[in-house]
């Protein structure tokens, strides 16, 4: 567990289904977590720090990963945006919400699109930060941002132009961390690095 910025925790877990570590992250005075898979230390970290996870927030529906162990063990909230409900319900309750909604810990939801209809970027202004599913990553070993492999597209050239599309219009937004499920988070410069990476 490491704090990238003042009360926002990051840490890596190894997904148990696609074989590799992915990222999840704790807002601790907010209590919400994105994305979560539960960190080495199991649901005690929450626990040693007197910060129960009172909502999950999902950036897509393939995102739960932990989300129902962190529900059955704290009775937490589980959001994600409608377009990916229906695929959650046979998992456990869901909060839906729509694209600009106001979420737990003041966050906005942005619509993404283009790689599946439910794919959202969180605005977090409380910690200047913006969270994205699987637009975009950050492989190990590899200098800067990428995008996911082709194969992982149905059409992968349209489906790149969708998300530069997207991205850049989130430019606008006041944000200097960005949060990747997939890969370490970008630290200092994250609006920056977003810009180079989609040529913006």
């Amino acid at each position: 567990m490491r704090e990238i910025a003042p009360g926002l925790w990051h840490w890596t877990a190894m997904h148990p289904r696609i074989g590799h570590e992915v990222s999840s992250y704790y807002l601790l005075a907010e209590r919400v977590a994105i994305d979560p898979l539960l960190p080495a230390e199991g649901t005690a970290w929450f626990l040693e720090r007197d910060a129960p996870v009172q909502h999950v927030v999902l950036t897509n529906r393939h995102h739960d990963r932990d989300a129902w162990k962190l529900r059955e063990a704290f009775g937490c909230e589980v959001h994600c945006v409608r377009e990916g409900v229906h695929e959650l319900t046979e998992r456990g309750p869901v909060t839906a919400f729509e694209f600009g909604d106001q979420l737990p810990g003041g966050i906005a939801a942005y619509e993404v699109d283009a790689i599946c209809p439910d794919e959202c970027a969180l605005h977090i202004p409380a910690h200047r930060a913006l969270a994205v599913a699987d637009g975009v990553v950050r492989w190990p070993g590899v200098k800067g941002l990428s995008f996911v492999p082709d194969s992982l597209m149905d059409d992968p050239e349209a489906t790149k132009a969708g998300l530069r599309y997207a991205y850049r219009r989130l430019l606008t937004l006041d944000f200097d961390l960005l949060l990747l499920a997939h890969g370490a988070p970008v630290t200092s410069d994250g609006k920056r690095a977003l810009a180079d990476f989609i040529g913006a």
